[in-house]
């Protein structure tokens, strides 16, 4: 059962007792599988827990569940040694109280990886650093004595098969000054100072150390104390709803309009929506299983030695869920609000609630269809949207993920950078051809944000196919005698490989997932089709190593047929791999795709040119796609739309009342 509360008229839902196989994970879970590993002998005082993450029952099991039938609960625990760097795979039945597998992770063998980062290495890592003589050098010949004017950030180090890093718990460590606790470190970088350290053994592993580049005394805050007084001329913008939101919510359950789907979060994916289905008549109809954005990696595209080894994936190696915000009406939200909270483990493996993690609220979006005939009366509807939405920080960066479901049947996915970007010192007026100068002597890399949507399809059921479609133009013949004619051409993916495809905006390309069991009135497969923005994939060299782990990342399309242990684009734990784990593990067999049960995994994102525009606060940066019906309705399914201008009309012929917008 969910507990619900309401706060300054908005609602705020908290699962507490699961009702469902696929309701997120509760604290009383999470207690109750610590219970169970301090039971077993598991735990002791250098056991952490980088990730906690709930274990989602088959899928064949939740489609043939019923309401009222009992059904497992259990959490998959990665459990890190810190003491010896030794880390394991424990998996805990809730349901049975108890340990129910427990596998050793082999991290000191090829192709090696790391679990997730704990929070408290964050400190860790501040500590050694500070406490490194060789940095403490490099430090006071740039004229720094005082450690505490020093921000050291904790970054994850990628993979080189260097020797002394191959098969240890590797960080690195970028230096950033700051003239007290509230000044921004980022635009104040060490230019030169790099910090390779072991976090098992505390060792400093290596200190690079050359140039001396002035560090950058560029205020990059931006707060009233720096901005000034807020501007006054924007006029309020109120958003009602007297009548309460069109939607209901039970649970994890959510509706709205003809739109049903439940909501989940975990630690690692944040948000994920699942069984998500549209309302045509007296059925609801299958659209998606699941859905997230699992992964995203962030490659740097400078050679510099401060940044050539810059890749992060954050959702892999820092958990994009347990970064999460707690979110804020009026700040994140605007409008009347249903708020729930998400459970995460913490570094001990106790349970921390972030309140307020997934916004939920709806927003007008101006004008779905209008037409005014011949004797010029009009009809239009207006757009709304339903808008799902979590926000994570993962240091300098700030991602929001926004699930935007419309009333016509269509979804879209946007993706938010904002924050602040990651900077380094150059001289000031330099040409660097891989970063650019923002603000006096304050140099931002090039790099690319991209994300990785997996769509679990099920368009009208479980066995679906996907074509690709392409406009395509005719040469004048006599298919085309007036050279005016085009056409399009429609590929079925029939394999893996095939099925691992780039996008061709010039082509207006698209891939069209069909129902291989239902058609519409036309007798064709009723189908959507997944529209994306076709911007560049990876641009790192195939040779390079962020190529190999993040493959996910240079196709904008990879199609797999569904296995329920295939969640993770760049692999269980992307974390110092040496790559190809994920999506070309997962495809390696080529097998058949051609009406089957599959799953869409979908790149995007931007390539980032740092503009001074992007100082000290960078506006949002949008990026997604749209998953849009193709034949999956048999007309349009938002005739029934009441006329709300009806209402509203106040195009009144000149102060007579008489209203002369046809409504």
């Amino acid at each position: 059962m969910p507990d619900a509360t309401h706060t300054h008229g908005t609602r705020v839902t908290r699962v507490t007792t699961p009702s469902h196989p696929l309701d997120p994970l509760t604290a009383a879970e999470l207690d109750a599988g610590r219970a169970v590993l301090q039971r077993a002998g598991l735990l002791g005082d250098s056991i952490r827990f980088p990730s906690v993450l709930p274990v989602e029952p088959r899928k064949a099991t939740v489609l043939a569940w019923k309401p009222g039938r009992a059904f497992d609960r259990s959490i998959l625990y990665t459990l890190l040694d810190t003491a010896t760097g030794a880390s394991r795979e424990v998996i805990v039945s809730v349901t049975e109280d108890a340990v129910t597998s427990d596998v050793p992770l082999e991290t000191t063998d090829a192709p090696y990886g790391q679990p997730p980062y704990l929070f408290e290495e964050y400190e860790r890592v501040d500590a050694i650093v500070k406490q490194n003589a060789q940095w403490r050098e490099a430090m006071a010949r740039r004229g720094v004595t005082d450690a505490d004017a020093a921000f050291c950030a904790p970054l994850a180090p990628g993979y080189f098969g260097f020797e002394d890093e191959i098969g240890r718990r590797i960080i690195r460590s970028l230096t950033f000054l700051r003239a007290d606790e509230s000044d921004s470190p980022w635009s104040h970088p060490v230019e030169g100072l790099v910090v390779t350290i072991d976090l098992t053994s505390g060792e400093v592993v290596r200190v690079h150390d050359e140039g001396d580049v002035p560090t950058p005394e560029i205020d990059g805050n931006y707060g009233p104390t720096r901005v000034g007084p807020a501007r006054t001329s924007l006029k309020p913008i109120d958003i009602t709803q007297p009548e309460g939101p069109s939607f209901s919510v039970d649970g994890s359950y959510a509706r709205w309009e003809n739109w049903s789907f439940r909501i989940g979060f975990n630690a690692r994916e944040g948000l994920v929506l699942n069984q998500v289905a549209f309302r045509d008549g007296d059925e609801d109809r299958s659209v998606l299983y699941r859905a997230s954005v699992p992964e995203m990696v962030v490659p740097y595209g400078d050679t510099s030695p401060n940044r050539f080894w810059i890749s992060y994936f954050d959702a892999g190696e820092y958990l994009l869920g347990k970064n999460a915000n707690p979110l804020s009406l009026g700040c994140d939200c605007l409008g009347v609000i249903h708020y729930f909270d998400g459970v995460v483990a913490d570094d001990n493996g106790h349970a921390q609630t972030i309140p307020q993690v997934i916004c939920m609220h709806e927003e007008d979006y101006g004008v779905l269809w209008k037409h005014t005939d011949l004797d010029g009366n009009a009809d239009v509807r207006r757009s709304r949207r339903l808008v799902v939405s979590y926000f994570s920080t993962v240091g300098n960066y700030d991602y929001g993920f926004f699930w935007y479901f419309y009333l016509d049947g269509t979804i879209q996915v946007e993706a938010k950078a904002t924050g602040i970007v990651f900077n380094g010192a150059g001289v000031p007026g330099e040409h660097s051809p891989h970063a650019l100068e923002i603000a006096p002597g304050l140099f931002a890399p090039v790099h690319q944000h991209l994300f990785c949507a997996r769509l679990d399809v099920a368009i009208d059921g479980e066995r679906n196919a996907v074509d690709e479609v392409d406009a395509v133009g005719m040469p004048i013949g006599p298919d085309n005698p007036h050279g005016n004619a085009f056409t399009f051409t429609r590929t079925r993916l029939r394999t893996e490989n095939e099925g691992a495809r780039m996008a061709n905006p010039a082509a207006a390309r698209s891939w069209h997932v069909r129902s291989t069991e239902r058609t519409n009135r036309m007798g064709q497969p009723t189908a959507y089709h997944l529209l994306p923005q076709g911007q560049p994939t990876l641009l790192a060299q195939p040779e390079a190593t962020v190529s190999s782990r993040a493959a996910f990342a240079t196709k904008h399309l990879w199609t797999s047929v569904y296995d329920d242990d295939q969640l993770w684009p760049a692999g269980q734990y992307p974390n110092q791999h040496a790559g190809e784990a994920g999506l070309p593990t997962y495809t390696a067999d080529d097998r058949p795709i051609d009406g089957t049960d599959i799953v869409l995994w979908h790149t995007f994102g931007p390539t980032h040119l740092p503009r001074p525009e992007d100082f000290p606060v960078m506006p949002v940066d949008y990026s997604g796609f749209l998953f849009k019906p193709f034949g999956f309705f048999d007309e349009n399914p938002a005739l029934d739309l009441p006329d709300g201008a009806a209402a509203s009309c106040s195009c009144s012929d000149h102060g007579t009342g008489a209203c002369t917008c046809a409504h």
